[in-house]
């Protein structure tokens, strides 16, 4: 049995009581990072043994884990924060599962996704998500393709990449009314409803800092 349990985003307040039980009952949790995951279990007293599986994790990682699972064993699979599978590396893991007819369960709760889109004032019926936008190959034809989506469009981008994804809306898009989240249920937690460039002058101004949700 493999749990994909969902984990707060910021606060860690925002944890299901059966997200706990869980954890405290599976036989092993699997975490993208061990060491980040540990703040919560040592909030809720959970005892759990840990292993590390993340990105670089090799598919003989995977396949150990499995191992365990049709040997019996429960697993709970976490990400660094919200739900597992999206944006991260989960996904490897839970196709592998589903390949060796491990039962799956989802224990639902947090995701930046949802969250920033909610507070955005975009419309909610009809969306697009793009996760992390290409780095480099296929980045410029992805943004110009937007032109023609009428969907609302949400993505995530880092502190690092923030301002050039920016100026290459303005350039793609156009000055459009955007919303920007960033550090959603966290102290510093914030919400920008602004024109593209105006989004630009703020960062240009105001070094950016933590994660964000970009919804257009």
């Amino acid at each position: 049995m493999l749990y994909i349990v969902s984990t707060p985003i910021g606060n860690l307040e925002d944890i299901t009581l059966r997200a706990i039980r869980i954890l405290k009952e599976a036989d092993f949790i699997a975490a993208e990072d061990t060491r980040h995951v540990r703040i919560l279990l040592d909030k809720y007293e959970i005892k759990t043994k840990v292993i590390s599986f993340h990105s670089h994790s090799s598919a003989s990682k995977a396949d150990s884990i499995v191992e365990r699972m049709k040997n019996g064993e429960v697993g709970a699979l976490v990400s660094d924060a919200g739900t597992p599978g999206i944006s991260d590396p989960a996904y490897a893991l839970i196709t592998r599962a589903i390949e060796a007819n491990i039962k799956i369960s989802p224990i639902p709760g947090p995701t930046a996704l949802l969250a920033s889109l909610v507070v955005s004032g975009k419309r909610m019926n009809n969306f697009v998500f793009l996760g992390f936008l290409p780095l480099k190959k296929g980045r410029q034809t992805l943004l110009k393709s937007l032109n023609e989506e009428d969907r609302t469009v949400i993505f995530y981008e880092s502190p690092h990449r923030i301002l050039k994804t920016l100026n290459q809306l303005l350039e793609f898009l156009g000055d459009k009314d955007i919303v920007i989240c960033r550090e959603m249920t966290k102290l510093h937690e914030e919400v920008l409803r602004l024109k593209t460039s105006e989004a630009i002058e703020h960062f240009e101004n105001k070094k950016p800092k933590g994660e964000f949700t970009v919804i257009i």
